[in-house]
Formats: C-alpha cells, structure tokens, sequence
C-alpha cells in the first residue's frame, strides 16, 4: 500500500486564510448642506460647504462680555435718525432712556420688538422715560419702517456698527447675526440694566418696564 507523503509545513498553513476586511470608515457628515439658507428672525443666513467653527469654545448662554457695564456712564455718541437728523446721547440726559440694539428692520423678530415698544409706549412715557432703537440701517430705512409701523419714538442709524462695537454688544450665530441687546439708563446717564435676549424680542418691553419702576 502506497504512503502519501505531505511536506513539512502543516495542514492548517495550507489552508486559504481570511483576513477580516476592515469596515469602511463612515463618511463625515457635512455640518451643513452645499448651499443652503436659513430664516433667523427674517434674516438669511448663507452657509458655505465647509463652514470654519471658532477655535475657542463660545461663551456660555447668556454670559454677556460688554465694554459697557452695569454702574457705568457710556460716551456720548451722535447718530442720525428717521429723518437724517443728528440726535445725540446726551440730548436724553435728564430722564430715563431705554436704548435697544437690534438686528434690522423689516425683521419678523425686530418688527414684533418694535410693535411692542409702540404699544407700551404710553407706559414708558409714564415713566418719563425715551425709547431709542439702533440698527445698522440707514435712515430711508428706518423712515419706512417707523411709517409702516407707526412708531411714535426715535430710531438711530449705525452704519458699519460702530457704536454697537464700541458698546460691545455680542452678536449670535457665532458672529453672524447681530445681537438683541437693551440697555436702560436713569436721569444721570448711568447704565441700570443690561438685557440681552435674542429669542424673545418682546421680553425686552417686559424687563425694562419692570425696572422703570423702581428708578
């Protein structure tokens, strides 16, 4: 009977091996798509393929980093109003002002904050107190928008943001939407409140009348 000879190595190195394929790795999902746009308050938002996120980590919801502090005196600043008329700081000096950055005009958001201002507008002069609104738009702007929206107080015009940058007002979105901020000063110019909320714009009517009466 005949042998059968196998060679040295054995049985199981002749066997096919299997290396186990490693899984594909999973796709990074884009943060957001190629090109879309999104409504904030009536404001469009591009976004580009590959958004850059801050290296730092953003302040904490609601922390507000000012260059205008509760307890002080803000520098006088000029503007010019509705009616392309330059209207001063300190022209309000002697009684109580509510001056309140927003976005822009013609916002659904702003355009509600606006409306509310209108409609307690009788309570604030109770009080003695101004309203002033500041936005980045021109003044043709802010005519239309008081006219269509019978505002009965002040609107000023910052063009390039200059005194909302030098009053450190934060933006939102990561930079991208200027920030909803209301400051109220008392008769001597001091700054009493600081109210930042850009998700409900009519809660600025609400906190500031509050204080109103305790000034």
């Amino acid at each position: 009977m005949a042998s059968l000879s196998l060679p040295k190595q054995s049985i199981a190195s002749l066997l096919p091996t299997h290396s186990p394929k490693t899984p594909p790795s999973s796709p990074i999902l884009s943060l957001l798509p190629k090109s879309s746009h999104s409504q904030f308050h009536g404001l469009k938002l591009s976004h580009s393929p590959s958004p850059s996120l801050p290296s730092s980590a953003s302040p904490a919801k609601g922390s507000i980093f000012a260059k205008v502090n509760k307890g002080s005196v803000p520098p006088d600043f000029a503007l010019k109003d509705q009616d392309g008329k330059n209207v001063s700081l300190s022209k309000f000096k002697g009684k109580p002002v509510v001056l309140y950055f927003y976005p822009a005009d013609e916002t659904p958001g702003c355009t509600k904050q606006a409306c509310a201002f209108r409609d307690s507008y009788e309570k604030f002069k109770k009080a003695g107190a101004e309203v002033v609104g500041i936005s980045g738009d021109d003044p043709s702007s802010h005519k239309a928008f008081a006219k269509k929206y019978r505002l009965p107080f002040t609107l000023l015009s910052d063009e390039g943001n200059k005194i909302r940058k030098e009053w450190g007002v934060p933006a939102d979105l990561f930079g991208t939407l200027p920030g909803r901020q209301t400051y109220v000063l008392d008769k001597k110019g001091v700054v009493q409140l600081i109210y930042n909320n850009q998700f409900q714009p009519e809660k600025h009517i609400d906190e500031t009348l509050k204080l109103l009466q305790n000034i």
